[in-house]
Formats: structure tokens, sequence, C-alpha cells
């Protein structure tokens, strides 16, 4: 147990730049606390005392506002970065070296039975708000971008965006018509649209404007 919380803090301090000591990181960081608390819950979980297990993590979600199902498995190194609103599923699995910001839900579409929710790869990135639903894979290395809403499966060393999300990157190369993107700079489909209808508005204006200069010409 006390190597796996030195993997956590060491962790910590290569993915968080904000951490200043390992007694901040211990006494101030909601995701250490919310994963050391997931784990004794969980070991509850597989000894068949349900009640035990699900009042440790929902002590662990008013304290942390992170809410893990003590069902879930949960790999090394796990790192949750701020953590508000993450919410993670009984049937979801995680690999090893996992980071996942602020709003992620990892969760079921109310639609399967047995394993309901994703299983996540070894070196993956959530970003913030990024929702990822069903019992699908997202696979090693790949990248979840803020916002994004994953129904389907996500193979190795990909990047998705969107909703739905799409890759846009796989192995390093852009997939289609894809921008270079990170975690910060992903298409706005909301202006995007907004975009596409500004310019309708314009071919419009020009197409009424032509009718109505006909007409002048007529009355004259």
């Amino acid at each position: 147990m006390f190597d796996l919380l030195k993997e956590d803090i060491k962790a910590i301090q290569d993915r968080d730049p904000a951490a200043k000591s390992v007694l901040e990181i211990l006494l101030l960081y909601p995701g250490l606390k919310a994963i050391r608390m997931y784990r004794r819950a969980h070991k509850h979980y597989l000894k068949g005392h349900s009640f035990r297990a699900r009042y440790i993590s929902q002590k662990a979600a008013r304290k942390t506002g992170i809410e893990i199902h003590p069902g879930a498995t949960i790999g090394r190194r796990l790192v949750i970065d701020h953590g508000t609103g993450i919410v993670i599923g009984e049937t979801t699995e995680i690999g090893d070296d996992v980071l996942i910001y602020q709003g992620v839900t990892l969760g079921g579409t109310g639609k399967d039975t047995g394993k309901r929710h994703p299983t996540v790869g070894n070196n993956v990135m959530i970003s913030a708000g990024a929702k990822v639903l069903g019992p699908f894979k997202i696979g090693d290395n790949s990248r979840v971008a803020a916002g994004a809403v994953v129904l389907e499966e996500v193979p190795p060393n990909c990047t998705v965006v969107g909703v739905p999300a799409r890759v846009v990157r796989q192995d390093g190369k852009k997939v289609g018509c894809a921008q270079s993107l990170d975690q910060i700079h992903v298409p706005d489909p909301v202006k995007q649209k907004m975009e596409c209808l500004e310019k309708r508005i314009h071919e419009l204006e020009k197409a009424v404007g032509g009718i109505e200069g006909e007409e002048n010409d007529e009355d004259i």
C-alpha cells in the first residue's frame, strides 16, 4: 500500500507543475484522496461487503466531488487533476498511467447489461468535460479532447474530438482533413455553425439584391 502511495505522489509530481511539495499533495489534493478511499472501498467490494464499500465511496464523493464506484478496476499511477465532477461507473476498467481531468464521465448508455462502462487503456489522457459512454475500449496512448462525447471504440495512439467524437490523429499523423490539435485548440462546433449561417445569409442578401436590381430596371 505504501509503495502505491509513493507511486501516486510521484505521478502527480511528474504531471502537475503546480504541485509544490509531498505534504501539499498528501493533504490538499482531492484526486489523491479519492483514489486512496477508492482502494479501501474496492477491497470491501471484492470481499462481498457491498454496503460498506458504497458507504466509503459515497463518503469520498462528498469530501472530494469525485465519485468512483467501488466495483471499478483501476490500475497504477492514475492521476486525477482538479477532479470535481468526475464519475467512474461500476464496470469501468482503467489501465496504468492514466490522466483524467475534471468533469469527466466514464459511464453507460442504459442499454447494456453486465459490462456497461468503458475500458481505458494505458497512458490515456481524458480531458475536462469529456464523456465516454458504453462498454468499449479507449486504446493505449490515446487522447480524448475536452468536451468530447465518445460513443464507440478508439484505436490506440489516437486523438479524438467533437460530439460525437471522431479520430483526428492516429500514430502522430492527421486523419482526413483534421487540423493539428491539442486539448486546448479544439474546433468549436457552434462557432463553425454560426460561420456557415453567416455565409449563407451573405449569399441570400446578394441574391435578393440582384432580384431587386432587376425589378428596378424593369420599372424604368
